[in-house]
């Protein structure tokens, strides 16, 4: 079968685009949860110019409805034709030899599904539990959208006792919170401390939400800040917003101290340097902000890797699961959601949420499974790990990762995973039929990641590439 040219990769990636969308407009609305990112962008660039942040100073206008769809006759077939799904022979003879490949290392695993009918149509070890690397995020958010639901917003907020003297700034576990969040909480509790006759307070900070330690096994890392309910920027030190950075060795602190200044630029002198504690017996709520919802932490979350949002979105898990907010009970709360979808856990170690620790193990059949629910029109709640997942040769962890000329190229959504030794590539993809299907390849013992990574990339790209067709053909093809 010809390669796929430039042409079939955007006709089939329009039907694609317009198949998952439509599922999500029909469930949540063109505005609501699993809006896609370009239509954000696009609404940004018209003049709606609120971070979508929430809070005091930060809720969005409610946007006008968008215009109807002009009506003409269908030109393309809808993806989810009635065309059978790849035979498994024949996905087995186009994966089975890549698979092999030595650049993969020792031990690799592999699992394709057909997300119209969720059975698997290609596997190879796919119940055996392998380090995932970040591609445990899929499982993470997935969770996390299951236990909140994609409107959910982390709120950050402060309190005083009736006479001000006293105010705590208490995190809720938002790493998104921005200087400009800060400033709105610094307005609304300075307003509120004047109509009290307030001048001077004291200044303390609440991080008692979490549990268990704050560092990540892997130790002081630029992947990571230190676990905390507060936080400003991800204790990001130069400005970034994602990839690896200097990090803050106090970001909890560091965030109260910059809320003090705020205050003290306001006219509110604090009498002391802010230290941990909680809110008196008599104080009550005076300012908050608010996260972009759930949906659009999701997506910031898969798109970029994002490992302190990872963090963050299991502990949100936790919490809603009553489980303690640290590691250990963020990854039982995770598993506990993913158990009521009926998914292979047995071979299953949710060690964390970002996929740092080495001492997680995910199948990939479980992997491959979360997707193919994610694409179920029946979970509309789920539909932001697909929007979320890096577009191959587009946007986010697979930018650079295919070339122009790839049969991949714009095809393949997917989460990635890199650790040393440790290579991993799960998402979706458009096969040459017009057949969603859901895959996961996990692999140990690479020596050259770069040569790991692209022979995961051929591996997503002959499934796009391939119409794998029953021996006795497919209706209506030669």
């Amino acid at each position: 079968m010809p390669e796929r040219k430039t042409w079939q990769l955007a006709t089939v990636a329009a039907v694609a685009g317009l198949a998952l969308s439509a599922g999500a407009v029909a469930a949540a609305g063109p505005w609501d949860s699993g809006q896609r990112k370009a239509e954000r962008a696009w609404a940004a660039s018209r003049g709606h110019g609120s971070t979508g942040k929430g809070g005091a100073r930060h809720e969005p206008p409610p946007p006008a409805a968008p215009a109807p769809a002009p009506s003409a006759p269908g030109v393309l077939t809808a993806l989810g034709s009635p065309v059978p799904p790849p035979a498994p022979g024949a996905l087995a003879d186009a994966l089975g030899p890549l698979l092999r490949d030595p650049a993969l290392g020792t031990v690799r695993t592999a699992s394709v599904l057909d997300t119209a009918t969720g059975t698997q149509v290609y596997g190879k070890g796919d119940a055996d539990g392998l380090v995932p690397a970040s591609t445990v995020k899929i499982a993470t958010t997935a969770a996390a959208l299951l236990a909140l639901g994609p409107g959910h917003r982390i709120a950050t907020t402060v309190t005083a006792v009736p006479d001000g003297k006293k105010v705590v700034l208490a995190g809720g576990g938002d790493p998104t919170l921005d200087r400009d969040d800060l400033a709105s909480l610094a307005d609304d509790t300075v307003r509120v401390l004047r109509d009290r006759g307030v001048t001077e307070a004291e200044l303390a900070y609440d991080v008692s939400l979490y549990s268990g330690p704050a560092l990540h096994p892997i130790g002081p890392n630029e992947n990571i800040s230190p676990v905390t309910p507060l936080m400003l920027e991800e204790g990001r030190l130069d400005g970034s917003r994602h990839g690896p950075a200097p990090r803050s060795t106090d970001p909890a602190g560091d965030a109260a101290r910059a809320f003090a200044e705020m205050l003290r630029e306001r006219g509110v002198e604090v009498k002391r340097a802010p230290a941990p504690g909680k809110a008196p017996g008599g104080a009550a709520p005076v300012a908050r902000t608010l996260s972009a919802p759930l949906s659009a932490l999701v997506e910031r979350t898969l798109t970029h890797s994002d490992n302190d949002l990872a963090e963050a979105l299991a502990r949100q898990t936790a919490l809603a699961s009553d489980e303690p907010a640290s590691f250990e009970g963020a990854g039982r709360a995770v598993g506990a959601r993913l158990k009521k979808l009926r998914l292979p856990l047995a071979d299953a170690r949710l060690a964390d949420g970002s996929g740092l620790d080495r001492a997680g193990r995910v199948p990939a059949a479980l992997l491959s499974g979360l997707l193919a629910r994610a694409a179920d029109p029946a979970r509309p709640e789920l539909r932001p790990v697909l929007t979320g997942l890096p577009v191959a040769g587009f946007n986010g962890t697979l930018k650079n990762r295919y070339t122009e000329d790839s049969a991949g190229t714009g095809m393949v959504r997917a989460k990635t995973g890199t650790l040393t030794g440790v290579n991993a590539l799960a998402g979706t993809v458009v096969d040459a039929d017009g057949r969603l299907l859901s895959f996961a390849f996990l692999a140990e013992g690479a020596k050259d990641p770069a040569a790991a990574q692209s022979a995961l990339d051929r591996l997503a790209s002959t499934i796009a590439n391939c119409g794998c067709e029953p021996s006795g053909g497919r209706p209506g093809r030669t």
